[in-house]
This record gives C-alpha cells, sequence and structure tokens, in this order.
C-alpha cells in the first residue's frame, strides 16, 4: 500500500467516523468514564488478561474522530485518524469483538458498545478496511442471493431434497401464507436437519406457512462487515417478499444476528416500518406451545442451554426457549446463564473471520467450563452461527459433550398426529 493510498484510506474512513458520529452514539463516547468495568465482561479479555480487549478502547475510533468537532479542535485541525490507527483497531472491531452486548449489562453508563463498534465497521467498509472472507461474504449476497453461494435455484433444489429424503411438506412459492419461514444458509448447508425440523413443527400446529424463493436468506453480512448498502439490500428482500404473499408473520430460523438485525435494526436501515411482525423460531413456537399447538414427550436426557446473545441478551425471547424446554426431566442451568450467559466466541461476523479461529478457539474454553460445571453431556441452543462456532471448537479441543440445534430436539420429542421419519436416508455432502 502506497503512502498516498494509506492517506486517503484514512481520512476517507474518519470522515465516515465524523458521519456517524451523532445523536446517540456521540452521547456514548462523552459518557465513558474510563472505569474498566467492562473488561470483566467481556470473553476475549477473559481468555486472554490483554488489556488492548477492554470493550471501552473500541470507542476509541469513534472518539479520536469525535474529538475533530469539539473546541479546540475545530479550529487546531487534529486528531487525525492515520494508517496505523487503522491497523490497530481493525482486528479490535472485527476479529475480537461479537457485538454480544454483555460489556452494556456492566457500564455504570449504560455504552451500548455493540452499536459503536457496528459503526466504527462501516467507517472500515467506506475505506476498503476489514477481513477479506468477511467482506467476501457480504458480496457474496449481492451476487449470489446468500453468504455461502446458495442461489434461489440452489435453494430450491435444496428444499426438494429435504422433501424426498425426510418425507416432510416444505412448502414453497405459495401466492398468499400467513408466515414467511425463512433459513440461514449456515443450516441449509451444514444443518439441514433443522430446516426439516422447523417444517415438522409448523406442519404439526397447522401453520400457514411458505418458503419463498424470492427472499430467504436471514443471515445480513452486511450489517456485520459495514456494508449497509448490502444490508439494506438483503432487508429489502425479505420485506418485498413478505408483503407481496400478505404474510403477517415472518419467522427467523435459528440465526441470532439475522434476527436483531431484522427485528430491531430493519426498520430503519430500510426507512420505513415493517409491516409484519417479527420473530426468532422459539418465539414463534414457544406461542404455539402456549396455544395448545405443539406438545412434546419428555425429554429424559439432562440438558442444559446456551443462550444466542442477539437472541437472549439482546433480544429479549429469553424465556421462550426454557418455556420450549419445560418437558425435559432433567434441566440445568449454567452458571451464569440468562441474559448474563457468555456469548459462543463467534457472533458479529467472527465466525466467518478464518484469522480470528485461535482466539475463538481460546473463547470456547468459557464455554465448555460452564457445560462441565452442569455435569450434563449434552449442550442446546437456538443459533446456527453458534451451533457452527461451537461445533469447530468442539472438535478442536476434541471434546467430549455434544451440541444439539434446540428445533431438533424438539422435533425428535414432538408428538405428532402422523410420525415421519427424522433420520431416515444419508445427507448430501453439507461442506460450507
Amino acid at each position: 500500500m502506497t503512502e498516498t493510498t494509506a492517506r486517503t484510506d484514512a481520512q476517507t474512513a474518519a470522515d465516515r467516523f465524523l458521519a456517524l458520529n451523532s445523536g446517540n452514539l456521540a452521547a456514548y463516547l462523552e459518557s465513558c468514564v474510563r472505569c474498566g468495568l467492562c473488561a470483566t465482561a467481556c470473553h476475549f479479555y477473559e481468555v486472554t488478561g490483554d488489556p488492548k480487549y477492554t470493550p471501552a478502547y473500541k470507542l476509541f475510533p469513534m472518539a479520536k474522530a469525535h474529538k475533530k468537532t469539539l473546541w479546540p479542535w475545530r479550529w487546531l485541525g487534529g486528531p487525525k485518524v492515520t494508517e496505523e490507527d487503522l491497523e490497530e483497531w481493525e482486528e479490535l472491531l472485527f476479529d475480537s469483538c461479537t457485538m454480544c452486548g454483555r460489556c452494556t449489562q456492566v457500564c455504570p453508563m449504560g455504552i451500548d458498545i455493540s452499536s459503536i463498534v457496528a459503526a466504527s465497521r462501516q467507517a472500515f467498509a467506506a475505506a476498503g478496511r476489514g477481513p477479506s472472507d468477511l467482506m467476501q461474504a457480504a458480496e457474496n449476497v449481492r451476487d449470489k442471493g446468500s453468504p455461502l453461494g446458495v442461489t434461489p435455484s440452489v435453494f430450491d433444489g435444496r428444499v426438494e431434497w429435504l422433501e424426498d429424503d425426510y418425507e416432510v411438506d416444505l412448502p414453497l412459492d405459495r401466492e398468499q401464507a400467513e408466515v414467511l419461514l425463512t433459513v440461514s444458509s449456515i443450516e441449509l448447508m451444514k444443518y439441514p436437519k433443522s430446516i426439516v425440523a422447523m417444517a415438522r413443527l409448523m406442519n404439526q400446529a397447522g401453520v400457514d406457512w411458505t418458503f419463498s424463493t424470492k427472499g430467504y436468506e436471514s443471515t445480513n453480512f452486511g450489517f456485520l462487515a459495514g456494508k449497509m448498502d448490502l444490508a439494506k439490500l438483503a432487508i429489502e428482500r425479505l420485506v418485498e417478499t413478505a408483503e407481496s404473499i400478505g404474510a403477517k408473520t415472518l419467522v427467523i430460523p435459528e440465526c441470532g444476528h439475522a434476527y436483531g438485525v431484522l427485528r430491531w435494526s430493519g426498520a430503519n436501515i430500510l426507512g420505513r416500518p415493517l409491516p409484519f411482525e417479527v420473530l426468532h423460531i422459539t418465539e414463534f413456537l414457544a406461542k404455539l406451545k402456549a396455544e395448545g399447538k405443539l406438545s412434546f414427550h419428555p425429554i429424559e436426557r439432562p440438558i442444559t442451554y446456551h443462550d444466542p446473545c442477539q437472541v437472549s441478551r439482546r433480544g429479549g425471547a429469553t424465556q421462550c426457549a426454557r418455556d420450549l424446554l419445560d418437558s425435559a426431566v432433567d434441566f440445568r442451568e449454567m452458571t451464569p446463564t440468562g441474559d448474563q450467559n457468555w456469548c459462543c466466541g463467534g457472533g458479529g461476523g467472527v465466525q466467518a473471520m478464518s484469522r480470528a479461529t485461535d482466539l475463538r478457539h481460546k473463547v470456547f474454553q468459557i464455554k465448555m467450563k460452564q457445560v462441565e460445571e452442569t455435569g450434563v453431556d449434552l449442550l442446546v441452543s437456538a443459533c446456527a452461527n453458534c451451533r457452527l462456532t461451537m461445533d469447530d471448537s468442539i472438535s478442536h479441543w476434541k471434546w467430549d459433550k455434544e451440541l444439539e440445534s434446540l428445533v431438533e430436539l424438539l422435533a425428535e420429542h414432538l408428538i405428532e398426529d402422523e410420525p415421519h421419519p427424522f433420520d431416515a436416508k444419508p445427507h448430501l455432502a453439507t461442506n460450507v
């Protein structure tokens, strides 16, 4: 990189920082008292003890740009964002922040560091900076419709295969439906049984639902990469599809960030209210269960539950999973649990960054300790990204515990009018 290019990148990032630095973000920057309490809540700091991973330090890029707007800096022209700053901050804003929000819980000033990290990533993206694999996954959304390259035709073929292999009805491209069910490409390519499980649960409850080849991908890597044009494009596809079929509810599958982006940020990114309700699959299933439309055989095996950060802590759906698992004979909570539970280590797009692999594995040791303290052998979660992250680390550490999807566990214990095979035929290749 030439010196001129470096200066241009730094200035582009600085300009974007300034453009984003207003309202609540500016208030957050002014509110930090540098107490350091957030360090104790961060899984990256917890496993490394390195002060650079203190969440408040992630405010510095935005704060440095913010100072340019304050007296006397407005007349003195500084401080300036440099190429050295970008080099240092990139790892802190991308590789070592899952935007889980745990630091905000302990912050005496209530600073939402996750929102500042998300905005800071926009500045890096504007300057053409950021992990190449994360950025490519975001671009795939534009070019292929999915971060993993699941085009509409691939999706169509995948649905047809699942119908044949598992003898389950997967309605696709219905002209009208009350519920639009979406998928994450992680599930579709790596964990296809979760797609079958959702369908079985929906069908048993008599839900009027459909998949659509026009809007199926719920994951939003544009948001995670800071590419807001791509984030908006992904949202538009889902919203326009739901509107075209008259859906009253759009259901997000087991994907934490997909839920958070559409449920809490979708309308703001789109620029208009969403004309339907957005629910995570655990919320929707808990509602069906409460209405008496779903019932389950007892889960005899001792289990514990990992709370996906964007579903529980930042999403507010903490209790739904527990309501669905109340048929478990021996359910044991982790310590801490619920809204205080530790992150898996791969959220916020970190799972997609190959250079962050070693750090992710270190972070997973926290989860291993949590599970081992419960004494159970089966860990359940409701986020495919968490599952992919944890499966990878389970393999790395050769850990002897099992991990399962919540919807798959429920489908296995579903009381059905007409039982259907769930493991009848071998899977196709499902490498991501």
